[in-house]
C-alpha cells in the first residue's frame, strides 16, 4: 500500500485511460465498502473522471470497491490516518466511534427535504465538521464533503402500518451499534436492537427484529420484503449522509492548482450522490408496492407528532456526545439559513 501519494517518473507507462500520453504525477487510492450498484460508486466514477481530466492526467484515481483495502469503518479510517488509503466514504454510524459528533446527521426531523439538506451540506456546516475532525484526528483525517447514500431513513416493519409515534410502541427496531439511533428508537417507544447489516435479513425473517430504519434502495437491494418487511412509513427522519474522508497530509502535499482540482472533484461527486438516490428510488418504490408492500405518507400533523416525540434526542445529544453542542449549533444555524433562503425564493417564484 502507498503511504503517501506516489510520485511517478515522467517515463512511467502511459495511462490506460482516454488520458493516455499525459504524465501522471500523483495517485489517489479511493475505497468504498459497497458495490457498483451503490451511490458511492456512482460518485467515485464521477470523481475519477473529473479529477483525471481536469488535472490533464497529472492525478490518477484508483478505485477499490468492496473490502479489498479494509473491511470496517474503524479499519478504513485508520488507513486514511496512516495514509495507506487516500479517500474513504463512511456513513455517520461507521465513523461515530472516532468522530462521535458526526451523528448529528442522524438527529431526527432537523432537515425537511432534499433542497434544505443539499443547501446545508454545501455550506459552512461541513467546514465546521471538517475543523472538528482535523482536531480529533491530530490533523490526519480531512472531511472533504458530505453527499448522500440511499436517500432518507424511514421506519419500516413487518407488523403494522405506522402513522403516529404511538404505532411504534414495542416494536423491535434494528439499529446500528451507535448510541444516537438507539436513543431515538427508545425515545419513540420502540425497542432498539443492534444487529450487524449482513444479519438483518435473517433477523427480520425469524422475528429477532420487527423493523428497521433504512432508505428504500437499501430495503429493496437487500430484498427485505422477502423476509416479511411489508410496512413502510415515509417519515424521513434522517438524511442518509455520506462522509467523504481524505488523508490530510496527502491532500496538502498536492500543489495548490491540483488541490483545487480535487476540491472541485468532490463537489462533482457530491452532486452525483445527491442525484443518484432520487432516480434509483423511483423503481424501488414501485417494486415494493408491486410486491404487496404498504407505503404510508404521514400528514403534516402526524409528521409534527413524530418531531415532537423525538425532540428530547437533541437534548440527549448535546449532553452526551463530545462536541455535540458545537456541531448541533452549526447544524441548526445552517438549517435556519436554508429555510430563510427558500422562503424568500418561494415568495419570488410563486407569484
Amino acid at each position: 500500500m502507498f503511504k503517501h501519494f506516489t510520485k511517478i517518473a515522467a517515463t512511467a507507462a502511459l495511462l490506460a485511460t482516454p488520458l493516455a500520453g499525459w504524465a501522471q504525477d500523483f495517485t489517489i487510492r479511493a475505497t468504498a465498502n459497497s458495490n457498483t450498484d451503490d451511490e458511492d460508486y456512482d460518485g467515485l466514477v464521477v470523481f475519477k473522471n473529473y479529477v483525471e481530466a481536469a488535472s490533464n492526467g497529472r492525478i490518477g484515481v484508483e478505485l477499490f470497491i468492496g473490502t479489498q483495502l479494509c473491511a470496517t469503518g474503524a479499519e478504513c479510517l485508520e488507513g486514511v490516518a496512516e495514509g495507506s488509503i487516500d479517500v474513504y466514504i463512511s456513513t455517520s454510524g461507521g465513523a461515530a466511534g472516532i468522530f462521535p459528533y458526526v451523528q448529528v446527521l442522524d438527529l431526527p426531523y432537523l432537515m425537511a427535504n432534499d433542497r434544505i439538506a443539499e443547501h446545508v451540506l454545501t455550506g459552512d456546516f461541513v467546514r465546521t465538521m471538517r475543523e472538528m475532525a482535523l482536531e480529533t484526528s491530530d490533523n490526519t483525517i480531512r472531511l472533504m464533503t458530505i453527499g448522500n447514500t440511499g436517500g432518507w431513513r424511514n421506519f419500516a416493519n413487518t407488523q403494522r402500518r405506522v402513522q403516529t409515534p404511538s404505532d411504534l410502541a414495542g416494536l423491535k427496531i434494528r439499529t446500528v451499534v451507535a448510541d444516537l439511533p438507539q436513543e431515538l428508537t427508545r425515545t419513540l417507544g420502540a425497542s432498539p436492537t443492534p444487529i450487524p447489516w449482513p444479519e438483518l435479513f435473517t433477523s427480520l425473517q425469524t422475528g429477532v427484529v420487527e423493523g428497521t430504519k433504512n432508505g428504500i434502495t437499501d430495503i429493496m437491494g437487500m430484498k427485505f420484503p422477502d423476509a416479511g418487511l411489508q410496512y413502510l412509513t415515509l417519515d424521513g427522519h434522517a438524511y442518509m449522509g455520506a462522509l467523504w474522508w481524505m488523508n490530510n497530509n496527502n491532500f496538502l502535499a498536492l500543489p495548490e492548482d491540483l488541490r483545487r482540482v480535487v476540491v472541485d472533484g468532490f463537489a462533482e461527486l457530491q452532486q452525483a450522490t445527491f442525484a443518484s438516490p432520487k432516480r434509483k428510488s423511483i423503481a424501488a418504490y414501485e417494486e415494493f408496492v408491486a410486491g404487496g408492500g404498504d407505503i404510508y405518507v404521514p400528514t403534516p400533523e402526524e409528521k409534527a407528532l413524530f418531531a415532537e416525540a423525538a425532540a428530547p434526542v437533541q437534548d440527549w445529544f448535546r449532553a452526551n456526545v463530545d462536541g455535540g453542542d458545537r456541531i448541533l449549533e452549526a447544524m441548526t444555524t445552517a438549517v435556519a439559513e436554508a429555510v430563510a433562503a427558500f422562503d424568500a425564493a418561494y415568495a419570488a417564484d410563486l407569484n
